[in-house]
């Protein structure tokens, strides 16, 4: 979330923040918008349970006080629900560490190497109520090292996630859908 500020602040880019949102009051992202001047809400979902509409409702009345345009999901590690979706299909993008269709959901770069794949990385595509199904938007893709961990793995696929999301979200804003790849 922090590059896709940092992007975004460019003089030239054609989409604004108008709020991060986490679910986590730790998040890096909060600490980068408040000093950018971009409004920050947090709502936490462990008091809510496993109750997912009222989580839900939650942050749909924060996006509510704003009314943005696009949604960029990154690091949100929530499922949301078809009710949250649906109202936002086509405008709402994630990023996701792995070349999708492969990997969705967890423990995407363990699952790459356990499979033997000669390469990894990530995609950005339009949440659809399935998980991790969307359309893809972008793709960005590592060589898997002889030596790789899961946790060297990752931070190559970070450095590209960090190049590939500020990308795509530049060409979306600008209505262009064609595929980016890195």
């Amino acid at each position: 979330m922090v590059r896709l500020l940092e992007d975004m602040a460019a003089a030239d880019h054609p989409a604004e923040p108008v709020l991060v949102l986490a679910n986590d009051a730790e998040a890096g992202g909060l600490k980068k918008a408040a000093g950018m001047g971009v409004q920050t809400a947090v709502v936490d979902h462990r008091p809510f349970k496993g109750d997912r509409p009222a989580f839900e409702q939650a942050l749909q009345a924060e996006l509510d006080k704003v009314r943005p345009d696009i949604l960029c999901l990154a690091g949100f590690m929530r499922v949301l629900t078809e009710g949250f979706v649906a109202p936002w299909e086509g405008r709402m993008l994630n990023i996701h560490p792995s070349l999708l269709p492969k990997y969705k959901g967890l423990h995407t770069h363990a699952r790459a190497l356990e499979a033997g794949d000669a390469e990894h990385g990530c995609t950005v595509h339009l949440v659809t109520p399935a998980l991790d199904d969307g359309p893809i938007l972008g793709q960005a893709k590592v060589a898997i090292q002889a030596d790789d961990t899961p946790d060297t793995l990752a931070s190559r696929v970070l450095t590209m996630e960090h190049k590939l999301y500020p990308a795509v979200l530049r060409r979306f804003a600008e209505g262009d859908r064609t595929p980016v790849f890195l």
